[in-house]
């Protein structure tokens, strides 16, 4: 049986905070390593990432690879349960276009 709760709460738990959308936004364009997902979220501090991706990773929808370099090269990318998300977020970026108004620009 699955989670106790709703469906939409079960998925609120799983994509829980403001950063752990933008981290799915960008791993939805392909592989990142961590500078640059923190270079694509300003403001976001290297411990929320960090936290962000440990939480994703620990759920099975993210996968992070380290290569044995020199400095070490660590990758991020999304499992196939992670890329299972993308209708989601293609369904948040249709309605913000849609709906919700630019206020970056005066």
């Amino acid at each position: 049986m699955g989670a106790p709760g709703c469906p939409i709460e079960r998925a609120v738990r799983v994509l829980d905070g403001k950063w752990t959308l933008l981290v799915l936004r960008e791993l939805l364009e392909g592989t990142r390593r961590f500078g640059q997902l923190q270079s694509a979220l300003p403001g976001v501090s290297p411990k929320t990432l960090t936290d962000r991706l440990r939480t994703m990773e620990a759920q099975g929808i993210v996968e992070r690879t380290v290569y044995p370099e020199v400095p070490p090269r660590v990758e991020y990318r999304l499992t196939p349960y992670g890329e299972t998300l993308r209708t989601v977020i293609d369904a948040l970026r249709a309605w913000g276009e849609e709906h919700a108004p630019d206020t970056s620009h005066p």
